[in-house]
Formats: structure tokens, C-alpha cells, sequence
């Protein structure tokens, strides 16, 4: 399983995924089965979750076998190599059947979300018992999306600082527009000094 944050640009996903797979089953040889007894094959599964995309959707891709010509029912099993891709939106999808799965993914990932909220929707829509390994690991993953959340924030404002500072804008002028002390404005430009040299 690999959760990405939004769909790779670099590369098709399905091809690394089908990579996956295909390594999942050849790593399988002189392990699960020993020399040409490919019949102990293990199915193998590769799910993808990819968080930031335009809609909720998932994927099933698997083999199939199309009969060309003539009905001969070749032994084996298609079943071996499953491949889910699941995309998240950026929305909390409604309360409906068929979303089940993208809405508590939505529900746990939420940057949104309290932790309360969280708890609430798992307990009551999905009848999850709440424990209290569960309320802490919930927890921990809120302070982890808010200090993302913040140290994104920080980084980003600190650009903004720099870039101002290289155009030619003053301490004071930078200061005012970001709503910062001076000083605060020039330890960033000074911490990131060797950068712009």
C-alpha cells in the first residue's frame, strides 16, 4: 500500500504500479516456489491512494482473459495481480454508500477536521469502537497535519520575505506587509543569507 499526495506528473502511475506488482510476484521464485511450480504463486495486491485529486474515484485493474477464437479454458489463475487505485478529493465526500471508503480516508487525512470530529464521524458512521489507542493515534495524526500546516505556512511566508527583501524592498516595508517585527524580518533574511548569495 502507497498513498501519494496528489497523482505523480513525472510518471503514469498505473506503470509503477504494475512495476510493483509484477516485482511482488518474480520475488516470489526460490521463495514461495521453488523452480517451475509456478502453481504456488500467491495472488499479490498494490493499492494506491492518491490524496488532492479533482474527484473521488477508484480503480480495479486486474487480468482478464478475451476469448480471441475458440473456447479452450486455459488453466491459471487471473486472479494474481490486483492493482487498486483509489483517488481522494479534496472534499469530504457525503454520507453515502458508495463513497464509504473515500469518505473515512477523507475523514482520517482531513488537515480540517479535530480530532473530536474525526472520532465522531468513525464511531457513529462506521461503528468503529473508539479506544484509547485509537483516540491517541487520531491525535497525534492532527498535531502531525497542523504542524505540516504551520511549518508550510512559515516556509511560504519566509519566501515571500526574501523575495521582497530581493526586489528592493526595506526592512520596515516587509515588516509592515507581513505584519512582523522588523527584527523578526531581518533573523529570516539572515538565516537564509547564504542562499542568496
Amino acid at each position: 500500500m502507497e498513498a501519494q499526495k496528489d497523482e505523480p506528473i513525472s510518471y503514469y502511475i498505473l506503470n509503477r504500479a504494475v512495476f510493483y506488482v509484477s516485482r511482488l510476484v518474480s520475488s516470489q521464485k526460490e521463495r514461495d516456489f521453488v523452480k517451475t511450480n509456478y502453481n504456488d504463486i500467491k495472488r499479490v495486491f498494490s493499492i494506491w491512494v492518491c490524496m488532492n485529486m479533482n474527484e473521488n474515484s477508484m480503480d480495479y485493474v486486474h487480468l482478464t482473459d478475451d476469448k480471441l477464437l475458440g473456447t479452450h479454458q486455459w488453466k491459471g489463475g487471473l486472479d494474481l495481480l490486483n492493482i487498486f487505485l483509489i483517488g481522494i478529493s479534496d472534499k469530504i465526500p457525503e454520507h453515502d454508500h458508495k463513497y464509504e471508503l473515500h469518505r473515512l480516508l477523507s475523514t482520517l487525512f482531513s488537515m480540517e477536521l479535530t480530532a473530536a470530529e474525526k472520532l465522531g464521524i468513525i464511531e457513529t458512521e462506521y461503528s468503529i469502537p473508539i479506544d484509547d489507542k485509537l483516540r491517541k493515534d487520531v491525535s497525534a495524526m492532527c498535531n502531525l497535519s497542523q504542524g505540516i500546516r504551520e511549518r508550510g505556512g512559515a516556509e511560504r511566508e519566509e519566501e515571500i520575505i526574501l523575495n521582497m527583501h530581493i526586489k528592493g524592498y526595506t526592512s520596515e516595508q516587509i515588516a509592515e506587509i507581513v505584519e512582523k517585527t522588523i527584527e523578526e524580518v531581518e533573523a529570516i533574511i539572515r538565516k537564509r543569507e547564504p542562499v542568496l548569495a
